[in-house]
């Protein structure tokens, strides 16, 4: 018990120092996403591009932006969780089953 408890301690703290170790060490970075970076090697390659479309709502911060985004990934992890749970779970005998 106490080994599964250190090997998960262990594993927490390496995912915390895998995110924190490069905002620490690269204070002046700027950590952009891939939309802005491809928007600037499209104008950079062909500058009178035209974009098809439009968003039709702009979040009004970057906060909301986001928090967005948070929900988002939290609502498809939910999903999925649930998803594989609920396969593993019908693979299983029931207990009346097991006899």
């Amino acid at each position: 018990m106490k080994r599964s408890i250190l090997k998960n301690f262990l594993l927490a703290a390496l995912v915390i120092a895998l995110a924190a170790v490069p905002l620490l060490t690269m204070s002046d970075a700027e950590f952009g996403g891939a939309d802005g970076q491809a928007e600037e090697a499209i104008t950079e390659l062909h500058p009178e591009y035209k974009p098809w479309f439009a968003p039709f709502w702009e979040p009004p911060g970057g906060e909301v932006e986001s928090l967005l985004f948070a929900l988002q990934a939290a609502l498809g992890a939910g999903v999925l969780g649930y998803g594989l749970g609920y396969l593993r779970a019908s693979r299983q005998p029931s207990g009346a089953e097991r006899g």
